[in-house]
Parts: structure tokens; sequence; C-alpha cells
């Protein structure tokens, strides 16, 4: 028996579908025989016998064209579910709905009946619990003699997007795995079942997670608060599942979803915050149509604002970038996502320093639109670079912010950081002089300038997530600058949505700030995605503490203390009040810094950086504590 077993599992084909259709005529048969001898008390008349007898090839008929039609052959016994039973209960309701009609047909023109009605109710029963018991019957002898166990999984959400995870998952596949139990925050449904996995309260999922040696956790609710998904999340890290997300039923291969869809959830689901929602008609109607140049155009921010520009409408989209290799993946990427909307899409190898280039450029594609994105931006190279930082942070967006000028832009949208704010390095310096010179050089004519001020962006390029998740596959260390470090966070998507709405909606001459929720600890990160890896802190892998490196900050702000933020059309778009500039200085130090014959030095940048930004204070360390 066991050997047979071990055949079936290895060879999932052996029972040929045909013979799975004939063994339910068979016991459907049987079943019409026992409906017979329970009605007549197992002594039924002749008379009776013999219109069995008459009645039994339109029977087999009849029921064989229900199973074609609903194809209950088609599943393989051994992973035989409620889709399975359903089928069976179909076929088996649409022939006996037929008998039905025979004999109220026979009984309209006046002859007796093919069928007692009795006895047609009492097949149907009979039939049901024989096709239904059969499989289960098999399925449970299957599970009990199979070599390896399947993995024990419990879903998070009983709803309807839970009963389709269930069905999926337990498909047959390489990695076998049965749903043992379910969670859910709704009373009403605590203490039933689904298909024998019974649902508990979310609030006791580590209990629950513990009593039934889960390994894995689905989570398959969409619209859950994000909260309430990082908690739950963090009782199956806790105790060591691997955890797993339902992608969007947009996202479902012709509408139907697989245990191949499921991904493991990434850290930027557990920012513990909503996604922020936008209204992103003011985007499209300043978007559509437009000609659309992005500086830094093969970066993470510039890469999505060019993207989004596509799909919005734009009339072509320009991608400036030095990078000869990320501007050629973006052309792929565009094609892949894109499909016809990427023949919108020019890619161009150039450098906004080149004042010349940025003019002639401009000149001859004619933006509407000007998405500044391009900038040195890693803290730690640009302190001991200072020249390079103002060369191209600084006099870069004064090159694209003229050339935009002379080539008629109608908006001019700088992409800064908060790093600008109070700044400590010579990177966020000279974002911060960047601000000043789109303040000072963007006031005449009829171009609205916008400056947009954000924090980390999850999954950028060089950003703490990509460190981390390479070191964790490393094998670690995981390096930590300092156990209480915090930095604001936002997806890439998000991101660039609230720039193209704070530039769609402005007035000119704005600084906008994006509301990120509460700074999050780069410790508690860390720790989450290790736990997310499957692995333990200071067994599989150790975090150590390195220290601030130069120019860093313990915590990122959002604004000075020179500054107010004002409300907007959108709550988490904030304006700051407009601070009083010395735009004659910038650009009188603008015009020195470019004179032939009048090299800068270094020193001539960090005093700029002392007379217009009197909050820089250079080169702040603070002790890490053990």
């Amino acid at each position: 028996m066991i050997n047979l077993l071990h055949t079936l599992r290895s060879r999932p084909q052996l029972v040929p579908r045909w013979a799975i259709f004939c063994l339910d005529l068979c016991l459907g048969t049987v079943g019409l025989g026992l409906a017979y001898a329970i009605r007549f008390e197992f002594d039924p008349p002749t008379h009776e016998l013999i219109a069995a007898r008459n009645f039994l090839p339109a029977y087999l008929i009849i029921r064989a064209l229900a199973m074609l039609v609903f194809r209950t052959y088609a599943g393989i016994i051994r992973f035989s579910g409620t889709r399975d039973a359903g089928r069976v209960l179909l076929a088996l309701s649409t022939g006996t709905g037929l008998f039905f009609a025979q004999d109220l047909a026979a009984h309209s023109m006046g002859s007796p009946y093919p069928i007692p009605l009795s006895v047609i109710a009492i097949e149907l029963l009979g039939s049901s619990i024989l096709l239904i018991g059969f499989r289960i019957i098999v399925r449970s002898v299957y599970e009990r003699f199979q070599t390896s166990r399947p993995t024990p999984v419990v879903i998070f959400g009983a709803g309807e997007a839970g009963i389709i995870t269930k069905q999926a998952v337990e498909r047959p596949s390489a990695d076998t795995l049965k749903v043992v139990a379910f969670l859910d925050d709704d009373p009403a449904k605590q203490g039933k079942r689904i298909d024998g996995a019974p649902i508990h309260p979310a609030d006791d999922a580590a209990r629950v997670l513990r009593d039934v040696d889960a390994q894995r956790l689905i989570v398959s609710i969409q619209s859950l608060d994000p909260s309430r998904k990082a908690a739950v999340i963090d009782a199956a890290l806790d105790a060591g599942l691997r955890v797993m997300d339902v992608p969007p039923a947009q996202r479902w291969i012709q509408g139907e979803l697989s245990a191949g869809q499921l991904r493991d959830v990434r850290i930027e689901n557990l920012l513990g915050r909503p996604v922020i929602e936008l209204d992103s008609s003011a985007i499209a109607q300043q978007v559509r149509g437009a000609r659309v140049l992005v500086t830094g155009g093969a970066g993470s921010i510039g890469s999505e604002l060019v993207l989004q520009a596509l799909q919005r409408g734009a009339e072509s989209v320009l991608a400036l970038d030095m990078a000869e290799t990320p501007l050629h993946d973006l052309g792929l990427l565009a094609l892949s996502r894109l499909d016809g909307d990427a023949s919108r899409l020019d890619t161009r190898i150039g450098d906004v320093r080149n004042r010349q280039a940025m003019q002639s450029l401009l000149q001859d594609f004619r933006p509407h639109i000007v998405y500044h994105a391009a900038a040195y931006k890693h803290v730690p190279v640009m302190e001991s670079q200072p020249m390079e930082a103002w060369n191209t942070n600084v006099l870069g967006t004064a090159s694209v912010l003229e050339a935009a000028k002379a080539s008629g832009v109608d908006r001019f949208v700088l992409v800064s950081t908060d790093k600008a704010v109070n700044p400590t390095s010579v990177m966020g310096a000279s974002k911060r002089m960047a601000e000043l010179v789109v303040r000072s050089l963007g006031e005449c004519g009829g171009m609205k300038c916008v400056i947009t001020r954000f924090g980390n962006v999850l999954d950028s390029n060089g950003s703490v997530i990509p460190l981390f998740r390479r070191q964790i596959q490393a094998g670690g260390p995981v390096t930590l600058t300092h156990p209480e470090v915090t930095r604001y966070f936002m997806t890439i998507p998000e991101a660039v949505q609230l720039v193209m709405e704070a530039a769609a909606t402005s007035a000119g001459d704005d600084i906008f700030v994006f509301d990120m929720g509460e700074r999050i600890r780069i410790a508690d990160l860390a720790r989450r995605m290790i736990r997310l890896a499957g692995l333990v802190e200071g067994q599989d892998i150790r975090i150590d503490v390195v220290g601030l490196r130069p120019g860093e900050k313990l915590h990122e702000e959002l604004m000075s203390g020179q500054e107010n933020l004002l409300p907007t059309h959108h709550p988490k778009i904030l304006r700051a009040a407009r601070a009083e500039v010395d735009r004659e200085g910038v650009r009188h130090a603008l015009r020195n810094s470019l004179a032939e014959g009048n090299a800068w030095t270094e020193d001539d940048i960090r005093a700029a950086f002392d007379r217009f930004l009197p909050e820089y204070t250079p080169h702040l360390k603070e002790t890490p504590t053990s």
C-alpha cells in the first residue's frame, strides 16, 4: 500500500482522467441503487426494479454529460479541495434537475414517472457523499503516508481573498503547503472554520503561530491598516516564520492567483504608516501633452519621474544623465513597463555643469517642465570633495535653471533633500545653496520655480536598504552608524507623486515639505531586515556600530528654525513660509565662482556657506553609545 502511494506521488498522472470519469459514473450508479434500496426499505417491488433498469441508460447519459460539462474528472484526486467538491456538486445538481424535468414532462403527458421523486432526492444526497467522500479519503490517505510533510501555513485574513489564497497554496507544486489556521480581526468569523482550518483572533497571533507550529504566514488582506499589518508581521518574525504577501488582484494572471505569485514581504511594507494617496488630476492636467526634461533621469527618483510622466501622457520625455549603463537600463525598463509609450522617451548623456551644452539642449528640446534631480548625494563622499559638490549641486542647478529660462520653460522643479535643513555636511549645504540659487535666479520672467524637499527614499540607489540587503546576503556584519540614528522614509513612487503634485499646484517661488510620518530608527530597520531574511541577530549575523561619518546627523529634519510650515490643499504636502533671501549676494557669488581667471578654492566655498547659510554647522559628530 505504501509503495503504491509513493508511486502515485511521483507520478501524479498515473490514473488517467477517463478512469476517474468512469469511477465517478460507477459511484453514481451505486448511489442510485442505494436510493432505491433506502426508499423501499431494501425490498423494492418488481415493477420498480423494471422501471429502474429502463431508466439506467438515461441516468448514465445525463450524469456523463453533466460530468463532462463541469469537468469533475479534471482535478488530481489526491489534491482535491473545495473547488473540486463544488464542481462535483454542480454536476450532480444539474443532472438531478434534468431528472426532475423528465418526471414533470412524463406527468404532464399522463405517463408514469420514469423514477420516483423521492429516489431522485435520495440519489443526489448519496451520490454527493460517495463522489466527494471518495476524494476526501484519497487525499487523507495520501497526506497520511506521504514521505515529506507539507509546510504548515497560517493566512492572515479569512475573507474572500484568504479563501482564494488557501486554494492557491494547496494546489500541487514542488513546495507542498497546507493551511492549518487563519487569523482575522472580525469577531463574527473567529471560532469558525474554512475547509477545516480554524479562524483565530489576530490579537492571539503569537500564541496561534506557536501552537500550530506554523512555518509561514501569508498576508491576504489588501486594504489593511499598515500599523496593524506591521504588528502581525512582527509577531510572525519573532516566531521565526517566513512572511509572504498576496499581490493585488489586478496582477493575478488571467484573474487567478497562483502560489508562485506570492512574494516575501519586503521592508517597504513595514513602514507602519498608510501609503500616501493623491488625486492625480492636477498632475495629469499639467503633464498630458507636455514635453518634460528630467535631469538625473537614470537615478532612482529621476527614472520614476520619467516613467510616471510617460504614463500620464507626456508628449515626450527627455532623460538626461551622465551614467550610460543606467540610461540604457531605463530604456529597457520603459519598454517592459510601458510598451508603446516607451517610444516617447529620449535618453541623452549629458553634464548639467556644462552651461553651453545645457543651453543648446534646452533650446532644441523646448521643454514645458524641467524636473531637476541631478545631484551628488552621498554625504561622506562629498565631505572630502566640496568642490565637486559645489560644481554639480550649486553651479549645475544654476546652469539648468538659466537654460530653462532662456528656452521658455513653464515650470522648473528642484528635487531637494532634508539634509539641506540645518546642514551639517557639505552635501547638505550644497543642496541648501541650490535652493537659494533657484529662489535667486528664478524670480524673473514667467517661469514658475518650485522646490520639493523630502527625506530618505526606500531602495533608492546608494541608500541604507540596498546596503543592508547586500550585507545580509554576504553573511554580515550589518554596519550601523549609531544605535539611535533615525531617518524619515518614503517609497520612490510616493516621493515622485508628491513632487509632481506639488509642482502642478504651485503658484511659484515655493518650498514644499512632505509629511513623511514618524522618524524610523535605522537599528530597528536593520533588525527587521535580518528577521525578514530568516536569520537571528547575534546568532546568524551580527550588527556592528561603526560610528557616525563626517557630516552625518543623528536625526534629520524637514524644516529649519527659520521656516514655518503652512497647510496646502493636501495634508501630506506642506509649504514652507518664504524666508528672505539675499538674492543679489547669491547671484554675485555665482558670478565670482564662474568668472574666468578667478578659480574658486575650497576655502571660497566654505566662506560662501558661512555667509549664506548661518545655520550650517560643519563636521558635527556624535559619539556612539554602547
